[in-house]
């Protein structure tokens, strides 16, 4: 029985999807919930999974294809056996092959669509290529190998073909790639485009002395970890409870524009900048206000782990009424964060460094932090931002005004 492959349905914020990669080939065996494909969208990459046992008969959408909701991708042919399909496949090939020599691939059911793909990225001919798949399928691997022999042949060939000439000398490698894009990737160059584009969009700095939270921390962090079932104690819970208790003394950081409305918010959805291989991504941790440290900390924990493994859903990164971004832990000093829309501001954390300062008269060595508020003045005043900035850095100084709530 013939099971046709459907692009998942998209949320009403995707338009189309891209197909990334064919994790089974026409002929493959296929077990139920077994991944075949993934969607990329420019949020999330979607998993389509088998819906029973059997044979991949036909992909109907190449990778690299856009696609919309719920359209055909390819087929399956349930209960079938790998041996059946492949059969019909190899036979055109074996009917047009010379009498001896490998097998190679071409423009045919035998090469398979990555294959394809690289194979005109790249202008190489498939013909010339020996397939080592099943069948004789030309894999990726095999255009791999012919991309890199066709970048060393002409190097190996010049010293021979210009001994009468004059000697060429180079400037030593100077080798190129060029890659597509992401959809994830263009679509935060498109909202940060959009950000600096439609937004009077200031910057304000300050410093905070993290004396206090350090030693809190290093004092607890062992029970800490041991109470809550291994969620360890981290600088961001403190920065995300700091920021929910600023936010709701100054509402209209909290807030956004919807046209000519403002909207405010009475809850405090906090969205945590998560950098990731194939882009920045920013899960929201909802209702902020309603959670201890320790689950902040484990939201924050899976957040990373699902983004380096590609698992955050849509819903996980929709929404959110203020943003913390940690460049400190690359080592950055001090940045100016760019808002996310329709948000109305964005918090800079950056590197904890030792600093010369002067207390009481006297020099001493502190832990210094630089914070950076970027906000848009159209909502948000000079005056707001930096009171808002002010309170998270008394906040931080004295951790014990978060549990006296002054």
């Amino acid at each position: 029985m013939a099971i046709e492959i459907k692009a998942p349905q998209f949320p009403e914020s995707v338009a189309d999807g891209t197909v990334a990669t064919w994790h089974k080939q026409p002929g493959d065996a296929v077990k139920r919930d077994e991944l075949i494909v993934d969607i990329e969208t420019d949020k999330v990459v979607m998993e389509v999974l088998a819906e029973a046992d059997g044979v991949l008969s036909e992909i109907v959408k190449n990778e690299g294809d856009t696609v919309l909701s719920g359209e055909l991708l390819g087929k399956l042919d349930a209960g079938a056996t790998a041996s059946a399909p492949a059969a019909p496949a190899a036979a055109p090939a074996q009917a047009n092959a010379p009498a001896a020599g490998p097998a190679t691939g071409g423009e045919d059911a035998i090469l398979a669509p990555a294959a394809r793909k690289l194979a005109e990225e790249n202008g190489i001919d498939p013909n010339s290529v020996k397939g080592t798949g099943k069948d004789g399928r030309v894999t990726k691997e095999d255009l791999v190998a012919a991309i890199e022999a066709k970048k060393s042949a002409p190097a190996s060939s010049k010293p021979a073909a210009s001994t009468a000439a004059a000697p060429v000398t180079t400037g030593g490698d100077r080798t190129e790639k060029r890659v597509p894009m992401t959809r994830l990737r263009a679509k935060v160059a498109e909202r940060l485009v959009e950000a600096q584009s439609n937004m009077a969009m200031l910057t304000t700095f300050n410093e905070v002395d993290m004396t206090e939270v350090m030693a809190l921390r290093s004092k607890y962090k062992d029970l800490f970890e041991k109470t809550h079932n291994g969620v360890r104690l981290g600088f961001m819970s403190f920065f995300v409870k700091a920021s929910v208790e600023a936010l709701k003394r100054f509402p209209a950081v909290n807030a956004s524009i919807d046209g000519t409305d403002i909207v405010y918010h009475g809850y405090q959805d906090i969205g945590v900048a998560v950098s990731s291989d194939r882009g920045l991504v920013v899960p929201v941790l909802r209702n902020a206000e309603l959670m201890n440290l320790a689950e902040v900390e484990s939201g924050i924990a899976t957040f990373g782990k699902k983004a380096r493994d590609g698992k955050l859903s849509i819903d996980e990164m929709t929404g959110g009424t203020f943003t913390i971004t940690n460049g400190g832990t690359f080592g950055s000093m001090m940045s100016t964060p760019i808002v996310n829309p329709p948000q109305a501001a964005i918090l800079g954390m950056h590197n904890i460094l030792q600093r010369p300062m002067a207390i009481n008269g006297q020099v001493v060595i502190r832990p210094m932090m630089y914070l950076a508020l970027s906000y848009d003045h159209r909502l948000i005043d000079g005056k707001e931002a930096v009171s808002f900035l002010v309170t998270i850095k008394n906040l931080l100084e004295d951790p014990a005004r978060l549990l006296l709530d002054i």
